[in-house]
């Protein structure tokens, strides 16, 4: 049965490889509880769930990746319920754990600024496709894994658009502005005077073999313009995201065209960024004004 579920994740949820695996990794876990408390899984009541967080929380899980287990637990057991398995589950009353407020970072504008030019002035081809990679991360606001996954069709140079898939293979729009199309037009037109051995492949952004780059090989560049610049502040291919977000909304843009944007299914998962400003105007306020000082 989870092999089953684990393939319908894939071809009819359309789920990416990694997050399937995530999901087949957390349900093992479930496996070694029964293994180790003797329990077969009809055996499981309330009592035996609640020892099966004790036993995610001993294993030295954070709550957030409990309440994900539980949650690929949840789904498997819905799963197997409408194929003729148990007739209810005992996750079901179990409460999610309270998670720690956590507040994405970001890059301040002047950061990103300074980090852009910190790619080196586009010399080679390979120059010019690491300065394009960060622009098209600031500019659409893209996971890298959807970066990763840009292909030649997908773009609109007349509209500076580009049709991007997201998670669970849905697609939307994404803009860019001219910063970015400059550095990819000058991209495209050296690109198609490119030959390599095995032939260039539909994908947007080509690794040194003229494939298809991965989301590591993204994260690789990343890290190097990162070091070039000297900025302090520690950042990823998720940081220009969180940066794209930040600086929308700061710029009085609503937060439901931002919610579109950045592809997010719940608004709630954008509001994060509304908090974000807000601590950050806070923080302004405590520096600039001559009234803010704390008393002693």
């Amino acid at each position: 049965m989870l092999e089953t579920y684990l393939q319908y994740l894939r071809r009819v949820r359309h789920l990416a490889d990694r997050t399937v695996t995530a999901y087949s990794r957390d349900l093992d876990l479930y496996r070694q509880y029964l293994e180790a408390s003797g329990l077969r899984p009809e055996q499981v009541g309330p009592a035996e769930a609640r020892g099966f967080v004790g036993f995610l929380s001993r294993r030295g899980l954070s709550s957030r990746s409990i309440n994900r287990v539980l949650s690929a637990l949840r789904g498997y057991q819905r799963f197997a319920r409408s194929h003729g398995g148990a007739a209810a589950s005992p996750f079901q009353g179990i409460r999610c754990l309270k998670v720690p407020a956590h507040l994405p970072s970001f890059l301040l504008e002047e950061e990103v600024e300074r980090l852009l030019p910190a790619a080196q002035v586009p010399g080679t081809f390979w120059e010019l496709r690491d300065r394009l990679i960060l622009e098209l991360l600031y500019a659409t606001g893209c996971r890298v894994s959807e970066l990763a996954g840009m292909n030649l069709t997908d773009l609109d140079l007349r509209e500076c658009t580009i049709r991007v898939r997201g998670k669970g293979g849905k697609e939307r729009v994404v803009f860019f502005g001219g910063a970015a199309a400059e550095v990819l037009r000058e991209y495209l037109v050296r690109r198609r005077a490119l030959t390599f051995t095995r032939g260039v492949e539909g994908a947007l952004l080509l690794n040194r073999r003229g494939e298809r780059i991965s989301v590591r090989g993204i994260q690789g560049i990343v890290g190097k313009a990162l070091q070039a610049s000297g900025l302090a502040k520690p950042a990823s291919p998720h940081t220009f995201r969180h940066s794209f977000a930040t600086h929308l909304l700061a710029r009085g843009r609503d937060v439901r065209l931002v919610q579109e944007l950045l592809g997010h299914v719940s608004l709630s998962t954008t509001q994060v960024y509304t908090h974000l400003d807000i601590e950050r105007l806070a923080e302004e306020y405590r520096l600039a004004h001559p009234h803010a000082r704390r008393q002693k």
